[in-house]
């Protein structure tokens, strides 16, 4: 018989949990933005559409961080359609979720949602079908003061003080067959870190974040890190993860051990980025971002017999059991074990989606 132990020493400190760890993503996908955060007119919504209900929900969460707009869906967005008055907003095909994107919610109604919810906004940049010169529009848009013509443009739709984001996405999932835009390591690799030196050019001491995988099971999984790695470490302070975990028949025992296999990825990805390091004797760290991770039951169809190019359709809308909970504790206290504020290695700020 096999015996576990385990002793509690309240007093031992292992590091300072950096607080981003509690982070969370809203993705223009589904009913997650339109009735979920955003609903005008309905019994709790503010006077900016936020539903109270959810703006309280976060609070109690303790959510620390959002990234915003995704997810797939960044790959075809254009951040322009989002902004100004409502009713000269475009409406958009979005072909990632086959959806129709009314544009009703955008970048200066996910700032006060974040505002309103206490944390910190991740923005993320189109580098699918757009590229360096969209990025530096947004960004100077988000946050220069005044003086040009995207300053001037946020203050005349209402925002007349900076949005100052300081951490930024350089695309999503980009070494993904499903992505819109998609691309090999060296074109993700030569765009990013290009985008990446511009807006660093406009400010130094922004936090960017790199595409890693999306998940581990990709076959470029390691090589796409190293190679993105070697072209951008010194432009990017991030680069991110991805993974999910779905319960297959008769495999519950791999389902419970998600949180192993985590551990696994993200030593995988340390020691990966450590390796870039010593190559390139880079000075500094490049930290992780695990910016989307759960379970899911993506085994089935994702859109099923839902009718496409519709606003806001029912996708993903997992229900979720004990054993789902017992795996997402699980990771959780994987990601915990990795979180602390070191120096020794290339450690975690983690951002997530629980």
């Amino acid at each position: 018989m096999h015996r576990a132990t385990l002793t509690i020493d309240p007093a031992l400190t292992v590091a300072q949990v950096n607080p981003r760890l509690y982070g969370s993503f809203v993705e223009h996908m589904g009913r997650c933005v339109y009735t979920g955060i955003y609903e005008p007119g309905h019994p709790e919504a503010d006077e900016d559409g936020l539903r109270r209900d959810v703006l309280d929900l976060i609070r109690e969460l303790g959510v620390t961080m959002i990234r915003y707009p995704g997810g797939n869906y960044l790959s075809t967005a254009r951040w322009e359609d989002g902004v100004g008055p409502r009713e000269q907003r475009k409406k958009r095909f979005d072909v990632a979720w086959r959806s129709i994107e009314t544009n009703e919610f955008g970048l200066d109604e996910f700032i006060r949602f974040a505002r309103k919810a206490g944390v910190e906004p991740m923005m993320a940049v189109n580098l699918g079908t757009r590229g360096v010169e969209e990025a530096l529009d947004l960004l100077v848009y988000a946050n220069h003061p005044s003086g040009t013509y995207r300053s001037e443009q946020r203050a005349a739709n209402g925002s007349p003080e900076p949005h100052d984001i300081r951490m930024w996405c350089l695309g999503n999932e980009m070494d993904g067959g499903w992505q819109p835009g998609h691309k090999t390591a060296h074109e993700y690799a030569r765009l990013a870190a290009e985008t990446a030196r511009v807006m660093k050019m406009y400010d130094p001491d922004l936090e960017l974040v790199a595409c890693g995988s999306a998940h581990s099971a990709m076959p470029t999984f390691g090589s796409w890190e190293s190679t993105v790695l070697e072209e951008a470490y010194e432009h990017v302070s991030h680069i991110s993860c991805h993974q999910y975990y779905a319960e297959t028949p008769d495999d519950l025992a791999s389902f419970l051990a998600g949180g192993v296999d985590l551990e696994s990825l993200i030593e995988g990805v340390v020691a990966t980025a450590d390796a870039v390091h010593a190559k390139g004797r880079h000075t500094k760290r490049i930290n992780l971002s695990l910016d989307e991770w759960n379970v899911t039951f993506r085994t089935n169809e994702i859109f099923g017999d839902i009718e496409p190019w519709q606003r806001s359709p029912r996708l993903i809308e997992d229900r979720y059991t004990a054993t789902d909970a017992v795996v997402v504790g699980s990771m959780l206290i994987a990601m915990l074990r990795h979180a602390g504020f070191r120096d020794d290695s290339s450690f975690i700020p983690v951002t997530s989606w629980a």
